[in-house]
C-alpha cells in the first residue's frame, strides 16, 4: 500500500512528505488578497526561482536566502496555509481527500499533471517582468481535476 495512505501526514518522513509535493508551481505564483473582501486571487506572475517548465525551485534548498518570505509547507502550519490550491496533495490529504489520479506519486512521472492543465507549464510570465500584479489575476490555478 501506497506510503501516504499508510500513515498520517504528521508520521510521515521528510523524503515522503517532500515527494507528496507534484511540482505543479501553484504555490509558487503571487497571489492577491482584497482588503475589503479577504477575497485571494491567484496571478500568473511566478515567483523568480520558479522553473517555468518543470514546475519546481531552482534553488530549493537555499530559497531563503533568495526569497526570505517564501513559506515552507509543513504539518505545523498546514491548516494555516488556505492560499493553497484544491489540488495540492498536502491540502488534500489534510482534508481526507484521495491524491488525484494524475499525481506524479500514482502515475510515475509529471506528464499526466501536465497534459491535463494542472501544472504552471506554459503559463506564467517571472514576477520581475511585472508591472501591475493586479493584471495578472487568472482563474486556472482554481481548477481540481478529481
Amino acid at each position: 500500500m501506497a506510503f501516504w495512505k499508510e500513515k498520517t501526514l504528521a508520521e510521515l518522513d521528510i523524503t515522503e512528505w517532500e515527494s507528496l509535493c507534484d511540482g505543479c508551481g501553484k504555490c509558487c505564483l503571487n497571489k492577491l488578497i482584497d482588503d475589503e473582501t479577504e477575497d485571494l486571487y491567484y496571478t500568473n506572475a511566478a515567483c523568480k526561482l520558479l522553473d517555468h517548465k518543470e514546475g519546481h525551485c531552482i534553488h530549493y534548498i537555499q530559497r531563503f536566502n533568495f526569497v526570505p518570505s517564501c513559506t515552507q509547507v509543513t504539518i505545523d502550519n498546514l491548516a494555516q496555509l488556505t492560499w493553497l490550491p484544491d489540488s495540492c496533495a498536502y491540502r488534500r490529504l489534510y482534508l481526507g481527500k484521495e491524491l488525484p489520479s494524475w499525481h506524479p506519486l500514482i502515475t510515475g512521472s509529471k506528464d499526466l499533471m501536465h497534459q491535463k492543465g494542472m501544472s504552471i507549464q506554459d503559463k506564467v510570465v517571472c514576477e520581475n517582468k511585472v508591472k501591475y500584479m493586479e493584471d495578472h489575476i487568472v482563474l486556472w490555478p482554481l481548477k481540481d481535476l478529481d
